[in-house]
């Protein structure tokens, strides 16, 4: 087969085969190399395979990074609105559920297949189960052949990138890193793309697991365990905070639940610096402590001949009731009736601000994306290196990350296109391919 292209994508994910379909639209010849059996493999998980693929609420604070506020000229670059008219263009029929964007068919395959397919139509060569052990640049000779491994400045065009794989090896005048980063490795992000931006002299921020269960300390979660209830959660580092509110969930090890997973990437890097990081947990966000206490009360009133457990029955799920007694020094069989409102008051304390010290996360094979990668100070607003010309890092390799809601497909989407944008512009040897349906 051909070994020589305008561009080189290293993985064929979400952002890698966006960039290869905007940098084929613009008439670029285009290889994309992925290691898994098939492209867009992650996609196909995403959302418990119904993918939400972008969100209408967009604000830059939903993605966070050491240099987060340099991806909002990128994101502004491929929107919302560009990114359903890019996906309906190409078969998605957009569906929206409370701000959240999925595909009509309610199918990640739908996704997946769809961006694969016009990848293919557009003429992009794409090779599955191939291993990529090492990608360099080597300068051009006056006579035009590449010669000499260098790592050359940004402002010298000359030279080639060397993409070897356990294929042979494939030559690019670009080349494009979007291997993902080590969140879920079953689907193809193992880290093996850090290596790489490393070789080319680019600073790797060490990364972490985000969108991921917190493990915490305290024997009662194993009764907890698979008790769900809404709630709020605030995560405390020193003196940062960070809260979020929704459906909570117990497991043995610890918490989990949407509210918990906005938060941890901030446990991650905490807990990685050997800081300090606490969870209070509110698991009565319906009432206020003062009101709570007084139900409480009444309860313990009432219902004086049953046990403290038993006039709890209906407020809180019976486990967390039964634990919350516990916590709180109060014996859950004893006879509600010898209990007051002293007894109330500071069960309701504990039920609102019941607080765990959290000890770890779940891994990366748990985690729906990852902390760290390159910094975007090291990258251009088309996710060009500032170091190597012609080298492009995109998606998740990038030091961003989005919380859930659609917002780290969209930054695969955003960043995906502004490369293949900048390559279509800079690389291509042809003419521009037809778009229109």
């Amino acid at each position: 087969m051909k070994k020589e292209f305008d561009t080189v994508v290293v993985g064929g994910g979400a952002s890698g085969l966006t960039a290869a379909v905007f940098a084929a639209r613009m008439g670029c010849s285009v290889l994309v190399l992925e290691q898994k059996e098939k492209l867009c493999k992650k996609i196909y998980a995403t959302g418990n395979g119904k993918c939400n693929f972008t969100n209408k609420d967009w604000q830059a604070s939903y993605f966070r990074g050491s240099d987060f506020s340099l991806a909002e000229p990128v994101l502004r670059s491929f929107d919302l609105e560009d990114t359903l008219a890019f996906f309906k263009e190409i078969g998605v029929y957009p569906k929206e559920r409370n701000g959240y964007f999925y595909p009509a068919s309610e199918q990640a395959a739908s996704v997946a297949e769809s961006l694969s397919r016009e990848a293919r139509r557009l003429g992009v060569e794409c090779l599955t189960g191939v291993k990529v052990s090492r990608v360099y640049k080597e300068q051009k000779s006056s006579k035009g052949t590449a010669h000499a491994e260098t790592r050359e400045s940004c402002t010298e065009n000359a030279g080639i990138f060397v993409v070897e794989t356990d294929n042979g090896k494939f030559f690019g005048k670009s080349l494009v890193l979007a291997t993902g980063g080590k969140a879920s490795p079953a689907h193809g992000s193992d880290g093996s793309g850090y290596p790489f931006a490393k070789s080319f002299g680019h600073t790797v921020i060490p990364p972490l697991p985000a969108i991921v269960q917190l493990k915490a300390e305290g024997k009662f979660f194993k009764t907890l365990a698979g008790v769900r209830t809404d709630g709020r959660v605030t995560l405390h580092i020193g003196k940062d905070i960070y809260a979020e509110e929704g459906e909570l969930l117990f497991a043995a090890y610890g918490i989990s639940g949407i509210p918990v997973m906005q938060v941890s990437r901030y446990a991650s890097v905490a807990l990685y610096e050997k800081k300090n990081v606490t969870a209070e947990l509110d698991l009565f966000p319906a009432l206020e402590e003062g009101a709570l206490a007084q139900e409480i009360a009444r309860r313990f009133r009432l219902m004086k001949d049953n046990t403290a457990e038993e006039a709890l029955a209906g407020l809180c799920n019976h486990k967390l009731n039964y634990v919350m007694l516990q916590q709180c020094g109060l014996e859950p069989t004893k006879k509600a009736g010898a209990y007051g409102k002293k007894e109330a008051s500071a069960l309701a304390e504990i039920v609102k601000h019941f607080t765990v010290k959290i000890t770890d996360t779940n891994g990366f094979e748990q985690a729906q994306a990852c902390t760290g990668g390159v910094p975007l100070t090291e990258l251009t607003e088309s996710m060009e290196s500032k170091l190597v010309s012609g080298l492009f890092i995109t998606g998740e390799l990038a030091d961003i990350d989005g919380t859930c809601g659609g917002y780290n497909l969209q930054w695969a989407w955003s960043s995906g296109a502004a490369a293949g944008k900048k390559i279509g512009g800079t690389y291509a040897s042809h003419s521009t391919v037809e778009t229109k349906h």
